[in-house]
């Protein structure tokens, strides 16, 4: 297939099922109209060329993150990425980093959820609920907007070096998660809570090199929260305050 509006496609096959043919790349030439994104053209190839390519999505918009993938090199959303933005016209697609792979660019998020949960990503309440809704100030919600925008698409965790060398470390999806929550103005856990946080593992693993802020589709800034939470954490240390 030739002509001006002709990309070729290298995406990532893989089946561990299949382990002696191994990954390789496989190559689809695709006739691109103005407009299309990455997505558009995956599913085109899996409906008229190859039934057997294996990759996530969902809404298509940029809300559930089921589409993250490396795209030339670079993390983002495959629904949110138009073709036409890159100047070359061959366009590499590979699977996220960090997680194993399932089948070609379908990861297994196991870890991540795993990491998630370990912050318990919910509102936490002592006192007895109230009849009606817990208000907020215009000022409290601002406090908690940054992070309510994650999409928890796992860019960031992918494009953190600490996960790769420590399948341990948290991750920056969770910490981005865990201020979100102790930032809240209706939330009452213990800031003792960030005690189990307090190692290597945990809030001290960062090495703060901003590789989550570069990869979040959304502008989250991970890191933020991160050097936040170690705050909170240094002044229970010091003052013994276990209220937020």
């Amino acid at each position: 297939m030739r002509g001006e509006n002709v990309y070729r496609f290298k995406i990532f096959r893989y089946d561990p099922s299949e382990r002696e043919s191994g990954p390789y790349f496989q190559t689809y030439d695709v006739r691109v109209e103005p407009g299309l994104t990455v997505l558009m053209v995956l599913l085109r190839i899996r409906d008229e060329i190859d039934g057997t390519l294996a990759f996530r999505s969902s809404c298509r918009s940029a809300v559930c993150g089921s589409c993250a993938m490396v795209i030339n090199g670079k993390i983002d959303l495959a629904c949110r990425t138009q073709v036409s933005k890159f100047d070359e016209k061959t366009i590499i697609l590979e699977p996220l980093p960090n997680l194993d792979i399932i089948k070609d660019l379908v990861v297994d998020m196991t870890p991540f959820w795993r990491m998630y949960e370990r912050v318990k990503p919910y509102l936490i309440r002592k006192t007895p609920s109230p009849q009606k809704e817990l208000p907020q100030s215009e000022e409290e919600r601002k406090r908690i907007d940054q992070f309510v925008n994650c999409i928890l698409c796992a860019s960031c965790y992918s494009a953190c070096p600490v996960v790769a060398r420590d399948p341990e470390y948290l991750g920056p999806h969770a910490f981005a998660k865990l201020e979100r929550f102790i930032s809240d103005s209706r939330d009452e856990r213990p800031l003792s809570d960030l005690l189990e946080f307090d190692n290597p593992h945990g809030l001290w693993g960062c090495d703060t090199v901003l590789k989550c802020i570069e990869a979040c589709p959304k502008n989250v800034r991970p890191t933020d929260s991160i050097v936040n939470l170690r705050k909170r954490l240094i002044k229970l240390r010091l003052f013994g305050k276990d209220r937020k």
